[in-house]
């Protein structure tokens, strides 16, 4: 049937929702290995927010710039290892870590646990940690595949251990898993001290 107003199908509509990135916010991406993916992220937070991305090498930095430009999105761009982020103390609302490339999975244990506590540290009391990680595949194709798939570390467990509260996986969709931990408020934290 003849549909005057079709639909359009948005492929970052998934990620955008589940990062619930808002306008105003401050915004962190750790790692890009999807450049569309991160400037959809990024593009919601408009003029009043802020975006920066951090990848670990120069092709990931050219990623994100041509994806930004590409969208028109302003998106700051920075190159550093995770396990030493050059940001300061509460800079940011919202940090992203994009593991679809193994980036976080791939560390060793201890530059891992120095990059989750810098994320802890640059995210403002009740600011939001969200790890993107790739799903285990399933059926056909897991057989098909040769490449290892599924997350690389357990990102619920790897957040509580570094200090983030009401940690949970929100979603397992189209080959993504979302896993969101929260920054305590300092009220929270002082009460558990004493």
């Amino acid at each position: 049937m003849f549909n005057p107003f079709p639909r359009r199908d948005d492929p970052y509509m998934l990620v955008v929702g589940m990062t619930g990135v808002k306008m105003g916010d401050r915004l962190v991406q750790i790692g890009c290995a999807h450049g569309g993916r991160m400037a959809a992220i990024a593009a919601k937070v408009g003029l009043s927010g802020q975006a920066t991305t951090i990848v670990p090498d120069a092709a990931s930095a050219e990623r994100a710039r041509r994806a930004a430009s590409h969208a028109g999105v302003l998106v700051d761009v920075e190159v550093a290892v995770p396990a030493r982020l050059p940001v300061g103390d509460a800079a940011f609302d919202l940090a992203v870590i994009d593991d679809t490339g193994g980036l976080v999975a791939n560390l060793r244990a201890e530059d891992r646990v120095a990059a989750l506590r810098a994320v802890l540290r640059m995210l403002r009391p009740g600011g939001r940690a969200i790890v993107i990680g790739a799903s285990p595949r399933r059926g056909l194709a897991a057989l098909l595949t040769r490449t290892p798939s599924g997350p690389g570390f357990d990102a619920v467990a790897a957040l509580q251990a570094e200090g983030f509260k009401s940690v949970r996986n929100r979603a397992t969709r189209e080959g993504l898993i979302f896993t969101e931990g929260i920054k305590a408020r300092e009220v929270e934290r002082a009460g558990a001290a004493g």
